[in-house]
């Protein structure tokens, strides 16, 4: 389930971005991760986006 929108993923496993926050793994899906790569290359938490 992605951790921003809270759409799930059906079928294969998906090929989503995820972060370590807090020594957690949250992932993204495709459509969450386009819209705030630039916070995810800046590592910065999803808190702030």
């Amino acid at each position: 389930m992605c951790a921003r929108c809270g759409t799930t993923a059906h079928g294969a496993q998906p090929t989503w971005t995820y972060s370590v926050e807090g020594g957690v793994r949250r992932y993204f899906c495709d459509a969450c991760a386009r819209e705030n790569i630039r916070a995810i290359e800046g590592r910065l938490d999803s808190d702030w986006w």
